[in-house]
């Protein structure tokens, strides 16, 4: 294997390293590191030639994975990670069979404009679950607040500033483009479209309704805590469910051969 051929793997891994830290570059609070912008801008611009149409569907798991990007500039970095891993991979086929190195470059080329893809549906579940495991807190949180005397969206941007979790950076979003002018409708909906996790349809159905026609909210806020904190007892219950044939496997496979093997250590000897 020559130099170039070294060199040329490692342009590949770096433009995939790139484009599966893309999203992650765009949704962080703090500015990426200047290496992996320029990264990525290289990435976007020698994409955009390419003129790749956006899916229908982009633009909604862009929202659901919390990612504030345009479509298009998530597809000129696809294509262009595309690009780059299939120039990174050619000078490999001198080293392998004929027959292996055009779909090996493709296969490079392919892996690399869908690793975006994976990384996002990896992040909207992540985010499903960090969702509905805060769901609980912030709905006692908001019914203090309102309790308090606070309006609802006072309340929901109190909770959004006080609260560390992905739930509450949500509902600060929503607060924030009410107070920007955003018909409170049209916020709550984006929060549902954001947030599509188990709980949250009855809390922006709650919302709504306190704004349109004045209910209370304390005693809706109070039954919806309860009931996310049952499902959330729920799955533990089923996940420790779950872990205890993975434990009893566990000890058959490799506890009960250990101690054998041991008690044929003693006796080997005598």
């Amino acid at each position: 294997m020559t130099a170039a051929t070294v060199l040329a793997a490692a342009a590949g891994g770096v433009a995939a390293l790139g484009a599966t830290d893309l999203a992650r570059a765009w949704s962080a609070k703090r500015r990426a590191p200047a290496p992996r912008r320029f990264v990525v801008a290289l990435l976007a611009r020698a994409g955009r030639g390419l003129d790749a149409r956006a899916p229908r569907d982009l633009a909604g798991r862009l929202e659901v994975a919390g990612v504030d990007a345009p479509p298009g500039d998530v597809m000129a970095v696809k294509a262009g990670a595309a690009l780059v891993a299939l120039l990174a991979t050619l000078p490999l086929t001198a080293d392998l069979p004929a027959r292996l190195g055009p779909p090996g470059c493709a296969s490079a080329a392919v892996a690399a404009f869908l690793a975006p893809d994976v990384w996002l549906r990896r992040r909207a579940r992540s985010r499903r679950l960090a969702v509905e495991a805060e769901l609980a807190d912030v709905l006692d949180l908001l019914r203090v607040a309102v309790a308090a005397g606070l309006s609802a969206g006072r309340a929901l941007a109190e909770v959004g500033r006080r609260h560390p979790g992905t739930l509450a950076a949500e509902l600060r979003r929503a607060a924030h483009a009410v107070a920007l002018g955003v018909p409170a409708d049209d916020a709550l909906a984006a929060l549902a479209r954001r947030c599509p996790a188990t709980g949250i349809a009855p809390l922006t159905a709650t919302l709504h309704r306190a704004a349109r026609h004045g209910a209370a909210l304390g005693p809706a806020l109070e039954a919806q805590a309860a009931e996310a904190r049952s499902r959330s007892a729920r799955a533990h219950a089923d996940r420790a469910a779950r872990a205890a044939p993975q434990v009893q496997l566990a000890v058959a496979l490799l506890l009960v051969p250990s101690v054998l093997l041991l008690v044929a250590a003693a006796l080997i000897p005598a």
